[in-house]
């Protein structure tokens, strides 16, 4: 398949600024230009509601922000868990997007700042991406969503 011809454009650019590719940067640099990434797509569109909270955690408490569509509910709840080889990324790197998927869902999104590698060893990440997705599950009522109707990203 062809890459969209917007997105090979996008790689140009990039390429023409001459720095290294994020594989190739430490981590604090390499999360530096993914958040400046993050903001070329502008802020993001209205939701109902957005909150940052914490929720327990294997190794303490971990941040989620979650995002409410408008509607009554229960909705289908999506537990998001941004990308970036487990090093780099956040929720704010995907504020844009959780906020996109919300309303055309029609979703709560839950959002997962999960502990990022290298500081982190493996398994951390993937150890708070599975209690997050067990606490969107067993707090389902609280948050106005249907379990059975659960989706993770």
């Amino acid at each position: 398949m062809p890459l969209d011809s917007q997105a090979e454009a996008f790689l140009k650019q990039l390429e023409a600024l001459g720095g290294p590719a994020l594989n190739e940067m430490e981590p604090a640099a390499a999360r530096e230009a993914a958040a400046a990434l993050g903001e070329l797509g502008g802020p993001p569109e209205p939701v109902a509601r957005v909150e940052d909270r914490t929720i327990p955690g294997p190794a303490g408490e971990i941040p989620v922000r979650i995002y409410t569509p408008e509607g009554g509910g229960p909705f289908p709840a999506v537990v998001y868990f941004h990308g970036g080889g487990w090093v780099i990324g956040s929720p704010d790197t995907v504020d844009a997007t959780c906020a996109l998927l919300t309303n055309r869902a029609g979703a709560v999104v839950v959002s997962v700042d999960y502990r990022l590698a290298p500081e982190h060893k493996f398994p951390a990440a993937v150890d708070d991406c599975y209690a997050a997705t067990q606490w969107v599950a067993a707090n389902a009522a609280a948050l106005n969503v249907d379990a059975a109707r659960l989706a993770v990203t």
